[in-house]
């Protein structure tokens, strides 16, 4: 091969300048220079963030709260109207009550004695018939005709026939019939009304409490008597049937006639057996006065 052929050769001889030199290409950007580092923020997934937005408001003053009456005055107003009514009525009825109770039973408590309105209703009522030894005067005027079942007036019946009304009752009172009516006529009193209230109040001693109190009228507690009751509130329990006869006559003679004027059997019972003590006063009133009828009639039982 001669010398002179091209092939093989570098077409550039190296004097020969370079016109043109491409750029080399750069794995990375171009950095700027640590004067102006600028650090991009970590990549993160998802949704970027939302941009918050702060809104200075003007400084408000607090509103004042209504009053109590105004804000709920809408239901207020008739709770109270009610409420008023209900304790008005209470007071009304609490005031029926103490009414009652004083009408009736008017109780007066001193140590170690209750004092109820059958027997007086205090000590000084109580001593002034249940210490006397006979009948006493009237504090006021007894009308001469007080009605037709008068307490007060000569016996309508003998000892002879009480006898066979106790008898034929089997009462533990039996045989006592002169004792009944001797105290009748001493205190001034028709016995027929005696056997009558003795009929009523315990079937001449067969029921109840008078089995043991043998009392006739079942007199409440009397500071002179044992009591069926440590706190006073039970019935005087007398030391013998004729006691019982004796106590019941005084009772009657010296406080609801002689002190209260009371003589007949409609004004004496609604005071012996008020109705505040769970008492019917009609029904005794009309017990007694049938009993007395049937034997002023000469029977000798209560139909």
């Amino acid at each position: 091969m001669a010398n002179g052929s091209s092939y093989g050769r570098n077409s550039r001889s190296e004097e020969q300048p370079l016109l043109f030199e491409p750029p080399r290409r750069r794995a990375t950007r171009i950095l700027p220079s640590d004067d102006g580092v600028v650090t991009e923020p970590p990549y993160k997934r998802g949704r970027s963030p939302m941009p918050v937005t702060t809104i200075q408001l003007p400084e408000s003053r607090p509103v004042p709260a209504p009053g109590l009456l105004r804000a709920h005055g809408h239901w207020l107003g008739p709770f109270l109207l009610c409420l008023s009514a209900v304790v008005l009525g209470l007071l009304v009825m609490l005031s029926a009550v103490l009414y009652e109770r004083s009408a009736h039973l008017d109780l007066v408590t001193v140590p170690g004695q209750v004092y109820p309105v059958q027997i007086g209703g205090s000590f000084d009522a109580f001593n002034t018939w249940e210490a006397s030894t006979g009948p006493l005067p009237p504090k006021q005027s007894i009308p001469s005709h007080p009605g037709p079942y008068s307490v007060l007036g000569k016996p309508t019946i003998t000892v002879d026939f009480i006898n066979k009304v106790l008898a034929a009752y089997h009462s533990p009172a039996a045989g006592k019939g002169k004792a009944l009516y001797d105290y009748g006529v001493q205190y001034g009193i028709d016995p027929v009304y005696a056997l009558a209230f003795f009929m009523h109040e315990s079937t001449f001693g067969t029921q109840g409490v008078a089995r043991e109190t043998k009392s006739l009228g079942n007199i409440r507690c009397i500071p002179t008597r044992p009591c069926t009751s440590p706190d006073g509130h039970g019935f005087a329990i007398m030391y013998s049937w004729e006691d019982g006869f004796l106590q019941w006559y005084k009772l009657i003679r010296n406080l609801y006639v002689a002190q209260w004027g009371l003589v007949t059997i409609e004004q004496i019972i609604p005071k012996y057996a008020p109705a505040a003590d769970h008492n019917d006063e009609k029904a005794y009133i009309r017990a007694v006065e049938h009993a007395v009828d049937t034997w002023r009639a000469g029977n000798i039982y209560v139909i």
